[in-house]
Parts: C-alpha cells; structure tokens; sequence
C-alpha cells in the first residue's frame, strides 16, 4: 500500500470499532486469521492491535496542548502580506508570503531578517488558515440586483454556443459579462463593469461604463485593447445585445481582425466560470450593490479600476484547478495548481516578446503594492461619498469615453492607461 493510500487514524478506529464485536465473540483460532487481515490492512503492529480490540476505541485527549510555533512576528508579516492581497484564501496567500513580504520589504513596509524569511517559508497552509480567521474583514452583504430578461436575438444564431475548455495553453481566450450598479432598481441609466477575464492566465481586465450604448461598449473594448500587453484571440460574452449588435459586430472585425465569437448557452451561467466568479470578487467585493449612475461616478470608478489591473494582475495570486474527482463518499475531491500571479502565468506562455516582458517587470518592481492597495480603499471611500444623479438632469456620457481623450492626440501614435489614469504614449 502507498503512503499516500494509508489510513488515518480516525479511519483505523472506525475500522477497529467495525471488527470489535466479532474479535471479542471469537475463538483463539478466529483472532488470530482476523489479526493477520488487521494487520494487513492498518499496517500496524499485532501488539498495538490486540491492545486497541481489546479496549476502549476512544481518542485519548492530548495531555497538554501544544504551543504555537509562530510568534507574533510571524503572525503580523502575514497580516500584512494578506492586508496588502486585500485577505485571499490561505491556499492562496501561502505561496505569495516570501514573495510579497520580499516585495513590501523593498518599499520599506516591513523588516525582513534570514529567520523571520526562513519562517514564512516554512509556514503551512492550515496555519495561515487559522491566523486569516484571526483578522478582522470589512464585506458588503450580498443583495442581488434584479434585470429583466433579454427577448431573443437574431444575430446570435450563426454565433456557437458552448463552453471554452478549462485548460486552454494559450492566452487570450477571454470570458466577458457586463455587471451590472443598479442598486435596488434597474430604471434609468446607471454605470456598468464591463470584465474580461483570460481562461489560460487568470489576467483580468475591468472598464466601468455609463449605460449598455454601443458609443460606450465600443470605449469599454477600446480602453481594454490599448492596454491590454498580448492580443484576443476569443471573446466569449453571454447572449445580451449589448454584446451581440450589428454595430459592435462591425467594431470587432475592424479593430481585431480574425476574432472568434461565441457565446454562452441561455441561462447557463457556468458556461463562464471565471468571469463569474471574478464578478464576485473582483466587482461585488470591492463596490458592492450600491446604484452609480453619474460621470464622476463612472470616471472615478475607472481610476479604481486602472489601479487595480496593475494590483490583481501583478500581484494577486491565482489558482488553477486541475482535477476534479468523486470520492468514494460521494464528495468531490479537487486539486489546484501551485498559486502565482496572472503575470507570471502571462511570462511562462512566451507569448510577451522580451521587451514588453522587461516592461511590466520592471513596473511591478517599482509598485509598493500595499501602498496601491490603500490607494483603491481610499477612491473606494470617495467613491460612496458621491451623490447620485438628481430626477431630470441627464448625464452626458462622452465625458465619460476614453476615445475622447485620445482625439487630441496624433493618429500615428499608439496610446496605453497608466495606472494613474493618464494618457501616456508608446
């Protein structure tokens, strides 16, 4: 038998408890051949065995309980470490902790000595578990927001229906969704997050745009496209039609020649996974379900969202699953990838050509990613500061577009956000 197939401890007892009844009923000849298939089967000594069959299958209480193998030290290096990644999960957070503490470390947020490195090396998953139970979090509380079905759309029937596979090599195959900041009611205009997210690297792109016109979904797409450092090759919307229209259609094929269109199936919301998920803890986590619905509004949440494509993609870890299978108990056993930042996974593809590679490192090298972290919290507070818009007053939305921006530039001269918000040349 493996060690991988060997039984706990608790599996053993509830074997032992199992047998007991019949080894006590026994003859002598009996336990002795239900002895040779115990041992066999728990691989443990036929003393300890007739020890145990013979008395009390109880858990003996630990007599004294074992102190903790990390300090406060320790404990405050992973609270900030996890402060700084805004608290991910402990399967995440453990394999960024020599990493992210070395980064914080150059930007002066913590002092590092060899051993309190060698420790957060040294520091398991379930340990990091118990102290992220320890820290405080701030959440929103869920209130899902209500939208009317959508009637049936003609363009979408020459358009394939389906799922993209989970394990794509490439970079570049994207799940898109449109979020909706409505608040308690869908009447009027309000601001949307419209995020791309790529199935092969977990790099995640995020535009806030003032109502689902084409003149907007058309400066969502454009905003992303000059930013975004490797090329689409698939986009993969839901059916709505502000995605599926003769006008974005149109846009597509003349700003990314070759795309590939599709779609998910109707009311098949795991037909994009990531998108949906990152709708959670991207979008809801961060600007929760509160109703935006003005310019500044809409302005403002792109600064945070500019600050955020370099935080997330640079820094936050993501996990991949890898496999998943049914367990004998009817429970399913999933396994994951060793975490790491959508730009590592992006640089391991070779898909960067060395000159934009040395680009986005050398910028994830000079971003104290605690200090941007603070700085998306602080435009968040802003952010829920600012009035809604008043009854009879329309917001204008070009003052909203990105292409705006960019007309007073020179036509020959490709044009990328900084996180700033910025317009800076290429």
């Amino acid at each position: 038998m493996a060690d991988a197939d060997e039984m706990t401890l608790p599996e053993r007892l509830k074997y032992l408890r199992l047998v007991q009844p019949a080894y006590l009923r026994a003859t002598r000849r009996e336990r002795s051949s239900m002895l040779d298939e115990a041992e066999r089967v728990t691989h443990r000594h036929r003393k300890s065995l007739i020890r145990r069959l013979n008395g009390k299958l109880k858990r003996k209480p630990r007599a004294r309980q074992r102190g903790r193998s990390y300090g406060p030290e320790v404990e405050s290096a992973v609270r900030l470490v996890a402060r700084s990644l805004d608290f991910p999960c402990a399967e995440r957070l453990q394999p960024a902790l020599v990493g992210m503490a070395q980064t914080l470390a150059s930007h002066g947020e913590v002092v590092l000595s060899p051993h309190l490195l060698d420790r957060l090396g040294r520091v398991s998953v379930s340990t990091v578990g118990r102290m992220v139970q320890r820290m405080r979090r701030d959440g929103h509380l869920p209130r899902l927001a209500r939208t009317r079905p959508s009637p049936p759309n003609p363009l979408t029937r020459q358009i394939p229906a389906g799922r993209l596979p989970r394990h794509l090599p490439d970079p570049g195959h994207f799940e898109v969704d449109l979020v909706h900041h409505c608040g308690d009611s869908a009447n009027g205009q309000y601001v949307h997050t419209l995020q791309l997210i790529d199935v092969a690297t977990g790099w995640s792109e995020r535009v806030a745009i003032l109502g689902r016109s084409y003149t907007v979904m058309q400066d969502g797409f454009a905003r992303i496209l000059a930013r975004l450092p490797f090329p689409i090759i698939e986009l993969h919307p839901d059916n709505g039609h502000e995605f599926f229209n003769r006008f974005l259609l149109t846009y597509w094929e003349q700003a990314v020649p070759g795309l590939t269109l599709s779609r998910t199936r109707p009311f098949r919301k795991n037909d994009n996974p990531f998108v949906e998920e990152k709708n959670g803890s991207l979008v809801r986590g961060y600007i929760g379900f509160a109703r935006l619905d003005t310019v500044a509004q809409t302005n403002l949440l792109n600064q945070i969202y500019d600050r955020m494509w370099l935080l997330h993609n640079f820094f936050h870890p993501v996990m991949r699953l890898q496999d998943k299978r049914c367990r004998a108990d009817g429970t399913l056993a999933r396994s994951y990838d060793r975490p790491q930042p959508a730009l590592d996974r992006l640089c391991s593809t070779a898909i960067l050509d060395p000159t934009r590679q040395a680009t986005l490192a050398q910028l994830r090298q000079a971003t104290n990613p605690l200090l941007l972290r603070n700085d998306v919290h602080s435009l968040i507070d802003r952010l829920v500061r600012l009035p809604n818009a008043r009854a009879g007053k329309p917001q204008d939305i070009h003052k909203t577009l990105f292409a705006r921006i960019t007309q007073t530039l020179p036509a020959a001269a490709p044009v990328t956000l900084s996180i700033e918000g910025s317009i800076t040349l290429r």
